[in-house]
């Protein structure tokens, strides 16, 4: 999958998102008359994961950007980057991997305290293989896609606001021979991924805070 598959999977990910926020949220006339853009929404935050599975050990950070389309859904652009280290039981050998990966994720929260999340990344991988004995060590540079799939719990996500805490586990559904999130055997690895949503600008009072609350729960 190249950049520009990648980038239209996003575009075509926002603007599915878009349309199915606009069918779910019945608008008021004073709701209506302030649609648009709305700063508030916008959320920042950053998570960690770990991957854990048959001889494969995973660690990652991530910081995201993104805004709360309405009470159900919120849309980001996110950049992982991965450290994993595998073991080849049927030859001892051991594989070092460094991914940086750009992407987008989408989560859906039919109450406010669980959501399901779709996250799309494109992985550029550096790795080193570690054969062992007179053996010399090889380096490779490959990219794979991976869509992470799963549900989370959002602790602290209360009216008014897009600040809480979570934690989700995700599974790659692609399982590209590649990807960081399938083991040496096309096997998955559930990613826990825990981390906060940090809401902007959401300093204020009078109307503008009664307007939000009404419009966020």
């Amino acid at each position: 999958m190249n950049k520009k598959m990648f980038f239209a999977g996003v575009f075509l990910l926002v603007i599915s998102v878009h349309v199915y926020a606009q069918k779910e949220e019945e608008k008021t006339g004073e709701e209506k008359s302030k649609r648009g853009f709305k700063k508030e929404n916008l959320f920042a935050g950053g998570t960690v994961a770990l991957g854990f599975g048959s001889g494969t050990t995973l660690f990652g950070v991530g910081p995201f950007f993104g805004y709360s389309v309405n009470k159900y859904l919120d849309v980001a652009l996110s950049l992982n980057y991965n450290y994993i280290s595998q073991r080849d039981y049927y030859t001892t050998a051991k594989y070092r991997q460094s991914i940086i990966g750009p992407g987008a994720f989408v989560r859906i929260f039919p109450v406010k305290f669980l959501f399901a999340q779709a996250q799309y990344e494109q992985n550029y991988i550096q790795q080193k293989v570690i054969y062992g004995g007179n053996i010399p060590d090889a380096k490779y540079r490959v990219n794979a896609p991976s869509l992470l799939i799963g549900p989370g719990f959002a602790s602290g996500r209360e009216e008014g606001t897009t600040s809480f805490y979570y934690i989700s586990v995700l599974f790659d559904v692609i399982k590209n021979i590649n990807s960081p999130y399938v083991d040496n055997q096309g096997r998955l690895n559930p990613v826990i991924r825990a981390g906060v949503n940090i809401g902007l600008f959401q300093g204020g009072n009078g109307d503008e805070d009664r307007y939000r609350s009404r419009n966020r729960f």
